[in-house]
């Protein structure tokens, strides 16, 4: 029997490797990767994971897991430059000392905690909803600061 830290290992790779959108659909895929598990445990593995859910390039609401944390299988490496950047990101504006981060749906929240979690001098804190994030700024700090500290976060950021 295989243990549980391999079990929630199995499951991260799982998650980031394909789109699951239902614990049936996961619980089918960890029985071909060896694991006897009821329901129950999966809900709690993925609680314990911080898995949510959140809207695909299609449309298909799928699992995630936080802070777009990627395990990859050692037998199928791929190269940085081929993966896309698909954080989520829209757009950025200003006004005064709040700034509105847009992104599509579902992925504020992930972004949010990333920011909150990314010791970013220039910003105070993040509230964030479905697709929209609202930051405070420190005084005084200006929006290039800001722009060239969260590009740590979001390699894509425009202004």
């Amino acid at each position: 029997m295989k243990n549980k830290s391999s079990r929630l290992d199995s499951i991260k790779i799982i998650i980031s490797t394909k789109e699951i959108g239902s614990q049936e659909e996961l619980l089918k895929e960890l029985t071909l990767e060896g694991y006897n598990l009821t329901q129950a445990t999966l809900s709690r593995d993925l609680k314990q994971l911080k898995v949510a859910k959140a809207a695909s390039i299609s449309g298909k609401y799928i699992y995630v897991l936080p802070n777009n944390t990627l395990y990859k299988r050692i037998s199928e490496p791929h190269p940085i430059a081929n993966m896309p950047i698909s954080n989520g990101f829209i757009s950025l504006r200003f006004s005064g000392n709040v700034a509105v981060i847009r992104t599509r749906p579902g992925y504020a929240s992930s972004i949010a905690y990333d920011i909150d979690n990314g010791h970013i001098e220039e910003i105070l804190g993040t509230i964030a909803g479905d697709d929209t994030i609202m930051m405070i700024l420190n005084e005084g700090v200006t929006r290039t600061e800001v722009v060239k500290s969260l590009r740590r976060i979001i390699p894509n950021i425009q202004f």
